[in-house]
């Protein structure tokens, strides 16, 4: 990168990434009335390969390169400011040469929608045809009603049914947009027609989707003291703040103990140095409690980064933070990218979560790239979890970044009372299900009884998560997939939770014709089910990925924390950081299932789950309580999860590891590849393990070749899936062995296709 983003580049060519698969930049002629106005990090419309592409200038040159006779010209400039800052530019070149990415295609994923007005100037300038786009085109945005209640109706006006459900809305607000009656009222805007000629109602046309953020205003808080313990980590992460030197540290607290207190303070004042900050979280969708907590302590002068902004909203968002009108994005993984003016905090909440490995196209890890990134801008980086990852606590015991403990919770209430449940003794409980033992039910009934609300926790959705003939015994499968179809009972369907493929329950069995199942295992809805009729009186909801369509999260939640819903069945959105007052009990269905997948973290897994859903409980008043239940109660990540002690896990576990040479004492690479045919995907791995294989590390033994193997999917989506992994303790050995593969997969492996992944999960 030969400029600064300040100086317009002045050579006669420029280097420009483009977002195909080749790892390499392409090189443009600079038309004279170009000259002078295009910068690093510009977006430019050039030819390519018959073509038309949005690339990204990101240097200039005085010659050609070797070999190469001539350049096209580049055929104009897409927006007039540069799409990213110097440091964003540096920092996102070195993402894409550590995970071995072609820069065109890190640059795309990490920059704001194409503006409209630059593809009307480029068919004026007559480079486009009418019916040409450029990748990233902006999509038009439709529109809806505002709905306006003019005043209550009559005692002696009758209305239908819909439409005293629609006007019972209005019993607290004014106001509502006809998108959020969807799905609550039939056909809402007949009704709301049909009242506006009884003149009770008025609307108007406005944009359709709103920031569901920033619609139900908040009180400005006033932060209580911080513990002693809060005001160390506070005090040390401001002293860093002051030094620009890029320090990274590690929160490690446990449930409760006040961890977004110290990134608010923090960032209050990185604020008020005239700075930015960015707040990563595992899913923007799960954490509406802690952007209104951002918004009472700072008011809407924020952005909130998710996939529920249109087009223009993420592009009003991104100029805000471009040009330093705000300070402060909250988001998930791809809010790293924000072009977040003179930054000088990253943090990173939940450091721990999976959620935060970019697992298709770019496969980025956002936590170990927000450190890289704080680097590179001088800013601070902060890791926040009570559990957290092997990795990121051994870095912080090996003093590669600071350590900050919160040892108790901010409000001094206790830690939840644990009790596991050995479900080879508890076989069947009163209510006759397999996952309803004595100890649970009794739990949920001293909960109910004494005004309290619970959650279970069971991370499989669907009814049973498979249903075997009668018959002959055969399993119903996908046909696209090697996997077995999920009962969804509410659907009347069963549906793969791989590619989405369903039927209806009734089709006869593909081995024999039966119509006869037995259902094996069980999910969120058969467990909602049984606690239901259990407790006949009780509220029970569900939240799992079937029930959280549009805001139906946030609307589940909302009916918990008003107290309407006394049990709360669900997957691993309800361990997410929700912090809900009523909560004293929270049950584990099956706590050792997650302990089964083919994965050296399997255990760390399970540990983070149990700990993280057991923190749920008694975050108030009055005391918690949590029911493990469980086929292995003498598992170290079951036993140390209910002693709520994270240490003696850890230990346990890196030893385990550096035993058998995982990470953190050895670095990974995994390849991936996958075909029509299981031969062609088997051939094209064993191809790749043999270019590995050719390099002298591997014959030195300093780089191990794992595979070829079939994934454990074998089949996906209709197609066959391989892997390869690479081990070394030695990174740069490793990386040379990775960009050999990655050359050969460049040269091409017809009719298969191969990734790297480097940091697998």
């Amino acid at each position: 990168m030969s400029a600064s983003a300040s100086e317009p580049i002045e050579s006669h060519y420029v280097e420009v990434a483009l977002p195909v698969p080749l790892r390499k930049l392409f090189t443009y002629d600079v038309p004279s009335q170009l000259r002078g106005t295009l910068k690093p990090g510009s977006r430019v419309a050039v030819s390519f390969s018959r073509r038309k592409l949005a690339g990204f200038v990101v240097g200039g040159r005085d010659d050609l390169p070797e070999g190469v006779s001539r350049a096209l010209p580049v055929a104009g400039l897409l927006e007039s400011e540069p799409v990213f800052t110097p440091e964003l530019l540096r920092f996102l070149d070195q993402a894409a040469k550590y995970y071995m990415h072609p820069l065109g295609e890190v640059l795309r994923a990490a920059a704001p929608a194409l503006p409209s007005g630059a593809m009307r100037r480029l068919r004026k300038d007559g480079f486009l045809d009418a019916t040409e786009n450029l990748p990233g085109q902006r999509v038009a945005h439709h529109r809806t009603w505002k709905v306006t209640t003019t005043g209550k109706a009559p005692s002696s006006m009758r209305l239908g049914a819909r439409q005293k459900k629609l006007m019972d809305r209005f019993t607290d607000r004014d106001s509502i947009l006809l998108e959020d009656l969807r799905g609550e009222v039939d056909d809402p805007r007949a009704v709301v027609r049909s009242l506006k000629e009884k003149g009770l109602l008025e609307f108007e046309e406005v944009e359709a989707i709103r920031d569901p953020f920033f619609r139900i205003p908040v009180a400005r808080d006033e932060p209580h003291a911080p513990t002693a313990a809060q005001q160390i980590a506070i005090d040390t992460v401001v002293e860093a703040l002051a030094k620009r030197s890029g320090q990274a540290f590690l929160i490690h607290g446990v449930t409760g103990s006040g961890k977004t207190e110290v990134y608010l303070r923090a960032i209050d004042e990185v604020r008020k140095a005239g700075r930015g900050a960015i707040l990563l979280v595992p899913e923007i969708a799960l954490t509406p409690q802690l952007v209104g907590r951002f918004r009472a302590r700072f008011g809407d002068d924020i952005a909130v980064l998710h996939s529920g902004l249109t087009a223009r909203q993420r592009d009003d968002a991104w100029q805000a933070l471009h040009k330093g009108r705000v300070q402060v994005a909250i988001g998930a993984r791809s809010a790293l990218f924000a072009p977040v003016a003179d930054l000088g905090l990253i943090v990173v909440d939940e450091e721990h979560d999976p959620s935060f490995k970019q697992d298709e196209g770019f496969r980025y890890q956002a936590r170990d790239m927000a450190l890289l990134r704080a680097r590179y801008a001088g800013a601070v980086c902060v890791l926040g979890s009570a559990t957290p990852s092997v990795e990121t606590y051994h870095r912080a015991n090996q003093g590669l970044i600071g350590l900050l403990s919160l040892p108790t919770r901010a409000t001094g209430a206790t830690m939840p009372e644990v009790e596991i449940v050995d479900l080879r003794r508890h076989r069947i409980g009163p209510t006759g299900h397999p996952l309803v033992s004595g100890p649970l039910f009794a739990a949920l009934g001293r909960c109910l009884e004494n005004g309290h609300q619970g959650i279970i926790f069971l991370n499989r959705r669907g009814f049973a998560p498979s249903l075997r003939c009668a018959s002959c015994g055969v399993v119903a499968e996908c046909p696209a997939c090697s996997v077995a179809l999920t009962e969804h009972r509410g659907q009347g369907a069963l549906r793969c939770h791989y590619c989405d493929f369903h039927r209806a329950v009734a089709v006869p069995c593909a081995g024999c014709g039966s119509t006869e199942f037995k259902r094996l295992g069980v999910g969120t809805e058969q467990l909602q089910k049984a606690v239901e009729e259990s407790f006949p009186k009780a509220c029970v909801a569900r939240l799992d990925r079937d029930t959280a369509s549009g805001d139906g999260v946030e609307r589940v939640l909302d009916r918990l924390r008003s107290g309407e819903v006394d049990v709360l069945v669900g997957t691993q959105m309800v361990t997410k950081g929700h912090d809900i007052a009523g909560v004293t009990l929270v049950g584990v269905a099956l706590a050792d299932q997650s302990l089964a997948f083919p994965d050296f973290r399997a255990a760390e897994r399970t540990f983070q789950l149990l700990a993280q859903v057991a923190g749920r409980a008694g975050r108030a008043d009055s005391p918690g309580e949590v029911i493990l239940q469980t086929y292995q109660p003498d598992h170290p990540a079951v036993r140390l999860a209910a002693q709520h002690d994270y240490e003696s896990f850890y230990a346990e576990e890196i030893r385990e590891r550096q035993e058998v040479g995982y990470p953190p004492f050895a670095r990974l690479v995994s390849v991936r590849v996958h075909a029509g045919a299981e031969d062609d995907a088997r051939d094209a791995t064993q191809a790749l393990a043999d270019t590995a294989r050719r390099h002298q590390a591997v014959k030195d033994g300093a780089v191990q070749v794992l595979g070829p193997a079939p994934a454990p999917l074998v089949r996906l989506r209709g197609r066959y899936h391989y892997r390869l992994l690479l081990k070394s303790p030695q990174r740069k050995l490793l990386r040379n062995v990775a960009a050999h593969i990655a050359a050969r997969i460049e040269a091409g492996l017809p009719p298969a296709h191969a990734t790297l992944d480097i940091d697998p999960l």
